[in-house]
């Protein structure tokens, strides 16, 4: 695993990613299965959400705040937010209805 931004922001890198990787090896296989019917993914990816949060929330929080404090530090943070509004993230279309649902 790669070293983060920041060296004191590492360790909590490293235990994130270990979180992070723990839980995205169980949402995999089963997501493939859920993805048949919409209403199946829609109910197994918000499980898995909440999962995530209570497993591996509170780590990301405080990884994602150390690493934004050393952004702000090295003076990244104003060139990040005019990267963000010159070039918004868009949230993704959603999942097409599937060829398999009988009519």
């Amino acid at each position: 695993m790669a070293q983060s931004l920041a060296s004191e922001c590492t360790p909590l890198k490293k235990e994130y990613d270990s979180c992070f990787n723990a839980w995205f090896e169980g949402y995999l296989e089963p997501a493939v299965s859920a993805s048949s019917s919409p209403e199946k993914y829609s109910k197994y990816s918000q499980r898995k959400a909440e999962e995530f949060q209570q497993k591996c929330g509170s780590v990301w929080k405080e990884y994602k705040a150390c690493v934004q404090k050393a952004l702000k530090e090295k003076g990244l943070d104003a060139m990040l937010q005019q990267s963000r509004e010159e070039n918004p993230l868009s949230r993704p279309p959603p999942l097409p209805p599937s060829s398999n649902s009988s009519s």
